[in-house]
């Protein structure tokens, strides 16, 4: 896979015209959702990225001022405002919170408007409003609490929308994409529920994702192994040869450029990465933890499978350093990035309009 930020290219060309802005989610108040939201402004406000957030102005701006950021904030009645006002301050759509967020506190009392901030996204994308959903870190226990029944993000989007197909999670950083099979659960009940039929699903989700919005015209996709050293010809575990080979078999047989399994102590080496465009993990920390130890601050979390693009920073809310200024934002940038790509290469590939807003 080539060194490319996030899996773009920055030079590519782009076409004539404005996408409308990208519906930025204000996540879990207590966290850095907001600090970090202010500091992308800082960094692409002159560029051709243009987002709103759906959040409350005035906790932005008193936000802003106590770490000294100076960012201007201003309100906006609807996205289509959004990007004249980019250049200048911050967009935001107002959205109440019913109580005062304290740094590093959960309140389940602001969970229901931490969720109406994710439906409001999600309407104007579907809507044509807004051309992406970008979201900023929830905090599943304060969304629990309030009797969120969504293991995620990824599946609450694609309930929003009546997704039949399931979501899919990518991981992304310059260096590696990756993709587990079974995500939010626990190890034992993933091992459990892994099948052919999973794998199949998932990778061709994958290979279309790639090739449309990343412009790979046929994908490489490295299938890992669940045991240690891909189950050493079944000494080690039977489920390469009755689960993953057979899935291998079947993608192939449609086409789809798949290999493996491949040894997971091996497979994310710096020699072995450039073999392969995305590798398909059989889990989530399979997946997770090399992507986070190559790049921790710069990867994203990419929703493939939906009908539209959505992409998040690739960390949670970080209570322990919300409010003190400390953090980094080079995951939502590369999340916003990330998505201005796919949406321009998603609409040159279907031979969409570009949006005009303003």
């Amino acid at each position: 896979m080539s060194p490319e930020p996030s899996g773009v290219t920055p030079t590519e060309s782009r076409p004539t015209g404005t996408l409308a802005p990208m519906a930025l989610t204000m996540g879990e108040p207590a966290g850095i959702g907001g600090e970090i939201t202010l500091k992308s402004w800082l960094r692409l406000k002159l560029g051709n990225r243009p987002f709103f957030v759906i959040d409350d102005p005035g906790r932005l701006r008193d936000l802003g001022a106590r770490l000294g950021l100076g960012v201007p904030v201003e309100a906006v009645d609807g996205p289509e405002q959004a990007t004249d006002v980019f250049a200048h301050a911050l967009p935001v759509y107002p959205l109440d919170l019913p109580a005062v967020p304290v740094a590093g506190t959960l309140d389940p009392a602001n969970a229901a408007a931490v969720r109406s901030a994710i439906e409001r996204a999600v309407g104007f994308v579907v809507d044509g409003r807004a051309s992406a959903v970008v979201t900023n870190p929830i905090h599943k226990e304060a969304m629990y609490a309030s009797g969120f029944p969504f293991p995620g993000h990824t599946e609450f989007l694609a309930d929003l929308v009546g997704s039949k197909r399931p979501a899919v999670m990518m991981l992304a950083c310059p260096s590696l994409r990756v993709v587990p099979v079974t995500i939010h659960m626990s190890l034992a009940k993933a091992l459990a529920q892994l099948t052919t039929a999973d794998i199949v699903e998932t990778s061709s989700i994958v290979d279309e994702a790639l090739r449309r919005d990343f412009s790979i015209p046929r994908p490489r996709l490295a299938v890992a192994g669940l045991n240690p050293h891909a189950g050493e010809g079944g000494a080690m575990g039977a489920e390469e040869a009755d689960i993953i080979v057979p899935a291998i078999r079947r993608l192939n047989d449609s086409g789809i450029n798949a290999f493996g399994p491949l040894a997971p102590d091996s497979m994310f080496s710096a020699r072995i990465r450039t073999t392969y465009d995305a590798a398909i993990c059989m889990y989530h920390d399979q997946a997770l933890i090399p992507v986070k130890t190559i790049d921790f601050d710069g990867s994203v979390n990419v929703t493939l499978g939906l009908p539209f693009v959505r992409t998040s920073p690739d960390h949670g809310t970080a209570l322990d350093i919300a409010g003190r200024g400390e953090a980094d934002a080079s995951s939502l940038i590369a999340a916003l990035d990330l998505a201005a790509h796919m949406t321009r290469r998603r609409a040159t590939a279907v031979g969409a309009h570009f949006v005009h807003a303003g």
